[in-house]
């Protein structure tokens, strides 16, 4: 690591522990040639997952859109702030464990509609009405069906 007060690249690290939840590690290093002390940071390097949309264009993924969506769909519903980002994190880190780069906005309302099953039926069938285009009662009619049989 580079010393930022002299550029020598030597140092010892004088003290190491975990921050943010264990995201990150901070480290207090002493330079070996000015004997200064410098905090670095190491965080896990993640590769952005892209998002193949349904006109096939692509974009990087947010959280902040998925978790829009979710919050939407919770509208006047007794979720918690805390459930639907636990959730939106849940969808993410099984999104980064894939070995996929890139994955289709199908693929990601999935995982959305699945977590919201679990977590507010009405809040589900909100966010699968919009997902899904529901076209008329029928085909709206058909998802609560298929709700109420898996109850």
């Amino acid at each position: 690591m580079k010393c930022p007060f002299c550029g020598y690249e030597e140092s010892k690290v004088i003290d190491s522990r975990p921050t943010d939840e264990g995201e990150r590690i901070r480290r207090r290093r002493e330079c070996l040639q000015c004997k200064k002390r410098f905090t670095t940071y190491e965080i896990i390097e993640s590769v952005p997952i892209l998002v193949i949309k349904k006109d096939k264009s692509r974009e990087a993924f947010d959280r902040n859109k998925l978790l829009r969506g979710m919050l939407r769909a919770c509208e006047k519903r007794p979720v918690a702030m805390e459930t639907l980002e636990k959730a939106v994190d849940d969808i993410e880190s099984s999104l980064q464990n894939s070995l996929d780069r890139e994955v289709t906005s199908m693929r990601i309302g999935e995982l959305a509609m699945d977590k919201l099953k679990d977590i507010d039926e009405v809040a589900y069938v909100r966010f699968a009405s919009v997902y899904r285009h529901f076209r008329d009662i029928n085909a709206f009619m058909d998802e609560l069906s298929a709700l109420l049989q898996n109850r």
